[in-house]
């Protein structure tokens, strides 16, 4: 039998002995699927968390909300590079979170989901045979890098020429540094190099402090400095587990730009887990801007999925939008392929 149940307060996720090691480090292999990173949100970036949970002996499926008011979204934001379902095995658990959430919301979207393990399909499919309205579009790009055993010098081989020539003109005129562990001093820095930046405002410092601070007590911090003349000018934060090195955050000093810092950085932390932590797969987060290329090479789609009840009022707007937009274009498509035959 089928249990489904519902947490806004997450102290009832940690006494539930059984949830909690699910969501735990030992059971989630990535920091975006883990209860500290839903904690790290609640504390310091103002969401209402509600973790929703279905559950069949020692099978669960885990959907980590957020919202009130009948809209409920992803418990998610910026510094989430993907969002997923964590479901142990049975889609009947899903179809069946899916089927008890028509009660919790007349809506729900979800964005950041990948397709790669099936995440965006999986819960589509799950939405759609519990009777909700189902519209799944692409909202983002994810960059990776997987690393198929090559070294670093063999990687640099295969990098873009104008890369590899702005990296042995500039390495000589930046120093760089890779730490393992969380350095104050170094945070300092990026915070500073950060402000300095072309970046826009952090959205969560004390999140992201947050976690870089739990990430290099765990051993996972790779935090990149790189000085000009003994002054820090650019700044890196990655974690590394399972095999994988995650690209969180970088920034370089706007007026150290001829000097390259942010790429000679970059290649240090590169050559740093290839080499010495031997991942196997480079994760550049989301956008698609236009220096990952440089780096990475496989880009994969991320979905948006926005589920709506079809018989709350509530909806019904942006269902005859959503009518209205079809109707101009199909109106469109037969003037255009009326003016071809003409």
């Amino acid at each position: 039998m089928i249990k489904v149940d519902y947490h806004r307060d997450l102290k009832q996720v940690q006494s539930d002995g059984q949830l909690a090691a699910w969501l735990s480090e030992s059971n989630q292999r990535a920091p975006f699927d883990r209860f500290a990173w839903f904690q790290g949100l609640a504390e310091h970036c103002s969401l209402a968390p509600l973790i929703a949970v279905a559950r069949e002996e020692n099978d669960l499926a885990v959907l980590p909300l957020q919202g009130t008011g009948g809209h409920l979204q992803a418990l998610s934001n910026w510094y989430t590079f993907r969002y997923r379902p964590l479901a142990s095995r049975s889609e009947g658990l899903l179809q069946a979170l899916a089927a008890d959430l028509a009660g919790k919301a007349r809506r729900i979207t979800l964005g950041g989901l990948p397709d790669e393990d099936r995440s965006a399909t999986r819960l589509e499919t799950a939405f759609r045979n519990a009777g909700w309205r189902v519209r799944r579009e692409a909202c983002d790009t994810n960059h990776v890098l997987p690393v198929d055993g090559r070294n670093y010098a063999e990687y640099l081989v295969s990098r873009p020429g104008k890369l590899r020539t702005t990296l042995k003109r500039k390495s000589g005129k930046v120093e760089t540094r890779v730490l393992d562990r969380f350095d104050a001093d170094v945070w300092r820095a990026y915070e500073s190099i950060y402000a300095e930046s072309w970046k826009p405002h952090e959205g969560s410092p004390a999140f992201l402090r947050a976690f870089a601070e739990a990430e290099g007590r765990a051993g996972r911090l790779r935090l990149g400095l790189a000085l000009a003349d003994g002054e820090p000018v650019a700044a890196q934060m990655w974690t590394v587990e399972h095999g994988t090195a995650w690209i969180h955050k970088l920034a370089h000093r706007e007026a150290a730009k001829p000097l390259s810092p942010g790429s000679v950085l970059s290649a240090a932390l590169f050559r740093h887990v290839i080499d010495m932590d031997r991942v196997n797969l480079v994760d550049f987060g989301t956008g698609d801007d236009p220096y990952k290329r440089d780096w990475m090479e496989i880009v994969r789609p991320r979905y948006r999925l926005d589920m709506f009840r079809p018989w709350s009022p509530l909806n019904w707007p942006h269902f005859g939008r959503e009518f209205a937009r079809g109707i101009l274009g199909a109106g469109a498509q037969y003037l255009a392929a009326t003016a071809k035959r003409g």
